[in-house]
């Protein structure tokens, strides 16, 4: 069975050598939905695959972390990024280009990481990542599944490489989140007391 998440955030970034000259050398922004698709093949106790109210604490910070601001590649020309950094607070560094594309690829293995890390307490099954949809504009959306995530061609993806800055970190819920995340720490699920004996 699957589920659907819808998230949203505004963002602003270059994506360097594209076809369009437009989106290659002018920063521009756009108004991104990201799908977030979970399945598993048995249910919680609630009779649920996950609880929507989970996929509002450590997915939506990181999610929303991309809220107003800016993204930059990391082989970018170093003059631009130290340009971003300087001139916004709310930066992030990537170690692929910010396309819609890898876009969908990082938001995959994000949540993909924390579910990992994540002890549920409701009888959850086994729930995991199946796809994750960005829609960059109304009529264009890349979508990435698991054969994606580890695939060297698209480019490697790992925690220690996905640079949020200062001034983000600090609005997160808990400022050592993405810390945790990439130490291996796990996150725990509200336990849940059964109203109906199952």
């Amino acid at each position: 069975m699957l589920i659907r998440k819808l998230f949203k955030f505004e963002n602003a970034h270059i994506v360097r050598n594209c076809t369009s000259d437009r989106c290659k050398r002018s920063i521009h922004g756009h108004s991104y939905k990201v799908e977030l698709l979970l399945k598993a093949s048995k249910l919680d106790h609630g009779q649920m695959v996950y609880d929507f109210g989970l996929l509002k604490g450590v997915i939506k910070d990181l999610y929303d972390a991309f809220d107003h601001a800016i993204c930059f590649w990391q082989q970018d020309d170093a003059d631009y990024i130290h340009a971003c950094k300087t001139f916004s607070a709310r930066w992030i560094s990537l170690p692929v280009s910010p396309s819609a594309e890898q876009f969908s690829r990082i938001f995959f293995y994000l949540a993909q990481q924390v579910l990992a890390s994540t002890q549920t307490q409701n009888g959850e099954g086994d729930v995991e990542v199946y796809s994750v949809i960005v829609h960059e504009t109304d009529t264009g959306y890349a979508q990435s599944f698991l054969e994606d995530i580890d695939n060297a061609q698209m480019g490697e993806l790992r925690l220690e490489d996905i640079i949020f800055s200062e001034q983000i970190q600090s609005e997160w819920n808990d400022p050592e989140m993405y810390h945790k995340l990439k130490t291996g720490q796990h996150f725990c699920n509200p336990s849940v007391e059964l109203q109906v004996k199952l």
